[in-house]
């Protein structure tokens, strides 16, 4: 079995950081993922810099990008002016997030869940590139609680078929049995996973296990959702890496390398990550 990992880190992890980084070193990042194996690497947010300072000057981390053939650099965009900055600077797809609740969308994106899917229609119209729809809050939401899986179902149901379909557990609340479940009931594509309650990898193995072939993780465990209160990070792209590895899921990423750009990643941070096996190192598997 082979999956996809998209790396985060660039923006759904740098963008709760209390500092920004310059866009000559968030380019870095995307570079040494690169450079590990990461075949999809999601590399700036078009979003605006007063909302979230963290991801000012999207368009200079993609210009410092040192492109590497095969490697797909993804964008953020949550309406149609993001897309049109992110579709200006040569990106190869396009990542449209809207949440499975009212309350969320109003605090992320400040339009309703209506006005939202009418944006992400406009996008799919438009665009070029391939386009993911990535649902947040699809198992949980830190203003309404508990989401109705019939509700994210009909919201993948708009555009199965057509783009590819991501779930997100934005606050990292979801058990395996709810994964498997949600994501062989939409058919979706891949998984977005916080660790926040430290279910995150066993989610995961749910989601492969449900047909899921497109996992999202962040270099070092960063993240969270600067809207969502108490979000901590996104599951370690090298745990599960060494998770994927031992289980004899092909990934194609040097685990070596993903660790070296974790600790470089923690010297510019000047505080230990979220991760565990850039930490502890890697051990060999199999035996």
């Amino acid at each position: 079995m082979r999956v996809t990992i998209c790396d985060v880190a660039p923006r759904d992890g740098l963008q709760n950081e209390p500092e920004t980084l310059a866009p000559a070193t968030r380019a870095e990042l995307v570079n040494r993922l690169a450079r590990a194996g990461l075949r999809r690497i999601e590399a700036a947010s078009f979003v605006r810099p007063d909302a979230v300072p963290q991801m000012a000057g999207a368009e200079e981390v993609v210009r410092a990008i040192e492109r590497i053939d095969g490697v797909e650099y993804s964008g953020l965009a949550l309406n149609e002016k993001g897309y049109e900055r992110l579709a200006s600077v040569g990106l190869d797809r396009v990542n449209f997030t809207f949440a499975a609740t009212e309350t969320f969308n109003q605090r992320n994106g400040n339009q309703s869940v209506a006005e939202a899917i009418a944006a992400g229609e406009r996008i799919l119209a438009r665009s070029e590139l391939p386009v993911t729809v990535t649902i947040s809050c699809s198992f949980g939401c830190p203003f309404e609680g508990r989401v109705d899986p019939g509700v994210v179902a009909d919201l993948a149901a708009r555009f199965d078929a057509r783009i590819e379909i991501v779930l997100a557990d934005t606050i990292g609340v979801a058990v395996p049995s709810e994964v498997r479940a949600l994501v062989g009931r939409t058919h979706a594509n891949g998984v977005h996973l916080h660790n926040t309650r430290n279910t995150g990898y066993a989610n995961a193995l749910a989601a492969l296990d449900a047909g899921a072939t497109l996992l999202d993780s962040s270099c070092g465990g960063l993240g969270g959702c600067p809207y969502a209160p108490r979000a901590t990070g996104n599951i370690a792209t090298e745990d599960l890496v060494y998770l994927l590895d031992g289980e004899g899921v092909e990934t194609g990423i040097d685990l070596d390398a993903l660790i070296g750009t974790s600790e470089w990643l923690e010297a510019i941070l000047g505080r230990r990550l979220e991760g565990y096996v850039y930490r502890a190192g890697a051990f060999p598997t199999g035996i």
